[in-house]
């Protein structure tokens, strides 16, 4: 009986495992600054905001200026099969570049990768007031928190001048207005993620980010060069959503999986299951045919 029960479950894991799926409806691609929301936005926030610009390819001749002063172009970042972290910030932010940085150092902790070992992270100033001296204090403060061995070749503060500034945010997307009278900026939060070669793969957006998102982020930029199985089959459940910023669940998916794991596990135990019985059938044939040659032997 449990056996019969437990192959009509196969037979019907098996059938879900391999139902395809109806597609979701295609979703709008939504920018931070979307004409269509129609929403009320003061005069100071005007065009400021986060475009996305998914596989757009960064200019990666740019230059811009290290923690030590030293002109490097930003191609200088992008290398071995390592994807790059990009959070523009401006060091002298008085509240929200501060937690935006706090929000990513503290989703990079969770997460296993190592910053230098398994990618690249820059925050790149788009003040150009902002100096290497206050962007060598930033990163010291940065390296302390995250406190991994190796990890300073990982972690890059930049400075420059307002035309490479201004090149390299237009490329990302990302806009924001200077208030001269407050000498502060406005500015949207989030931060992307490229791949080695310098195309924008993932945006994540506020001051807190997910270490789930963030991980497989990285995953999906280093076309999968980093990362375990695990990643994979998470990957095959969760999706990005460019309107969101986020990952999110595949139902169809996740059934398909389920259905695929019991097709794998039931099929084991029926095999078990069938080979002990045939075993034992064999057995049982064999001795029904030594009593009957002993019962023709007394004859």
């Amino acid at each position: 009986m449990l056996r019969n029960t437990i192959l009509m479950l196969f037979l019907a894991a098996l059938a879900a495992s391999a139902q395809p799926g109806q597609p979701a409806p295609a979703q709008p691609s939504l920018s931070m600054q979307d004409g269509n929301l129609k929403l009320s936005v003061p005069g100071a926030l005007q065009g400021v905001g986060i475009d996305q610009k998914l596989d757009q390819q960064i200019p990666l001749n740019l230059t811009f200026r290290d923690e030590y002063g030293k002109t490097v172009p930003l191609s200088t970042f992008f290398h071995d099969n390592k994807p790059v972290i990009i959070a523009p910030v401006y060091y002298r932010c008085p509240m929200l570049c501060t937690q935006i940085l706090n929000g990513l150092e503290s989703s990079l902790k969770v997460v296993t990768f190592n910053a230098g070992q398994d990618f690249e992270v820059i925050a790149l100033s788009f003040d150009p007031k902002d100096t290497p001296e206050i962007a060598a204090a930033k990163k010291a403060g940065y390296l302390r928190r995250y406190n991994r061995p190796g990890s300073a070749n990982g972690w890059h503060f930049l400075t420059g001048d307002e035309a490479n500034i201004k090149a390299l945010t237009d490329a990302i997307g990302f806009h924001y207005k200077y208030d001269p009278k407050t000498d502060q900026f406005a500015h949207a939060s989030g931060v992307m993620i490229a791949t080695p070669d310098g195309r924008l793969s993932r945006y994540f957006y506020g001051v807190e980010y997910s270490p789930r998102d963030m991980r497989l982020g990285l995953v999906e930029a280093s076309q999968r060069k980093i990362g375990t199985p695990v990643d994979a089959v998470l990957l095959f459940c969760f999706h990005y959503d460019p309107a969101t910023g986020k990952y999110g669940a595949v139902a169809m998916n996740m059934v398909r999986f389920a259905g695929a794991a019991f097709v794998l596990f039931g099929g084991t135990f029926l095999f078990v299951v069938f080979r002990r019985d045939f075993r034992k059938d064999k057995k049982q044939l064999a001795a029904s045919a030594r009593r009957g040659s002993h019962g023709e032997r007394a004859d």
